[in-house]
């Protein structure tokens, strides 16, 4: 497997799981960084075939891993998970509370077995608090972190954005920051530690910036009243005459000055950017401005002006737009569309993208590189016996 990045030193292993597990250990695989990924074994009858394959090489949160199938629940299999670990910089797992401990692969013994260790941890509530064991999804999480309400629009229900607040942006990218700093701190110290990331505590850190304004007066809890949540005019969305939908958001005098020009805004009305009061007003008016032209007319006029404007674009759409091929934004890999691995290093750039493999691919290989004999099974148990 090609590997390229600032992480190509490092060794992760990482037990299969869902969302920002995977999401996290993607990151780190995408910056070069050797992710060996602990699957559980393929049932047999289980589904199989092109299909199958397909399904499989569409996981993009799997991309750049070694894959070993492990049976966690046997002696063997948990021995070498351990054997894996004893080897690894980073370990990453995203089960409920209690799960690796019951199956014998919790922080104090693979601490013990490695005190070099970073232990990283994600669930939706976390490793502790009245909530740590009860079931969950990302849209629960988002919901008691405050990051949810403040995607109403007026008198609407909240948005339900698919785990993109909570289980990647406040869940794997948390824990991926993480288990970095605390690699940081255990190669000057040689002590490792968990690293407890709940997207719950991420989540609300994405809302610092509003958290902040509103303990200081400047933002309301009233859905769409507030320049950020869709209350102003100047900082929204559009209706265009083809159906399809333009993002504007001058704020600054400079910039709403420039969309004015370009936009024949003339009425008086609008001199009253700030009055909230006018708001409303305001936005009817841009909504029959920006629907006599298609999208594609306002991005000849706006895109690429300071007039702070994008065309919103589909999923089908945004892979194909002139600034996301020129910063090669997205990649392709085997009809696979995907994100490409962010962010771009000057000079340790990351290694081209490389299709899904099968589960259990490496498993052979990994295990003829661990040599893996009953002598690594006795130096564990002595260690873990205190011998």
């Amino acid at each position: 497997m090609m590997r390229a990045g600032p992480l190509t030193h490092l060794t992760v292993v990482e037990f299969a799981g869902l969302g920002p597990a995977p999401f996290a250990a993607m990151m780190l695989a995408d910056q070069g960084a050797r992710v060996i990924r602990i699957d559980r074994p393929v049932k047999p009858g289980k589904a199989s075939g092109m299909g199958a394959l397909t399904a499989r090489k569409s996981d993009v949160l799997s991309r750049g891993r070694e894959s070993i199938a492990l049976d966690l629940k046997s002696p063997e299999g948990q021995q070498t998970a351990l054997a894996l670990i004893t080897r690894a910089d980073i370990l990453i797992e995203g089960f409920r509370p209690g799960v690796m401990e019951s199956l014998g692969l919790g922080p104090e013994i693979c601490l013990k077995l490695r005190p070099s260790l970073v232990f990283g941890r994600v669930t939706g509530w976390g490793q502790t608090g009245p909530l740590a064991q009860a079931a969950g999804h990302d849209i629960n999480y988002v919901a008691l972190s405050g990051a949810l309400h403040s995607t109403r629009r007026a008198g609407e229900a909240p948005t339900v954005a698919p785990g993109l607040i909570g289980d990647f942006g406040g869940g794997g990218m948390l824990l991926a920051f993480g288990v970095l700093a605390a690699l940081a701190h255990a190669q000057q110290t040689g002590e490792g530690q968990v690293v407890d990331a709940a997207i719950t505590d991420g989540a609300a850190l994405l809302t610092a910036l509003v958290q902040g304004w509103h303990s200081a007066g400047l933002w309301s809890n009233e859905a769409g009243t507030n320049n950020g949540d869709g209350g102003a005019h100047f900082y929204n969305t559009y209706q265009c005459a083809d159906g399809k939908c333009i993002s504007i958001g001058p704020m600054e005098p400079q910039f709403y000055k420039l969309l004015r020009e370009k936009c024949n805004l003339h009425d008086p009305l609008f001199d009253a950017q700030w009055d909230s009061s006018q708001w409303p007003t305001l936005k009817a008016k841009l909504s029959d401005v920006f629907s006599k032209k298609t999208r594609q007319q306002w991005c000849e006029l706006l895109e690429g002006t300071d007039v702070c404007f994008a065309p919103v674009l589909d999923l089908d759409e945004a892979p194909g737009h002139p600034h996301n091929i020129a910063r090669g934004t997205f990649v392709t890999v085997e009809g696979i569309t995907q994100p490409a691995p962010a962010p771009k290093f000057g000079l340790t750039p990351a290694a081209p993208c490389q299709s899904v493999g099968e589960i259990g691919r490496e498993t052979n290989a990994i295990l003829n590189e661990l040599q893996f004999n009953h002598g690594i099974w006795r130096e564990q148990n002595r260690v873990l016996d205190g011998a």
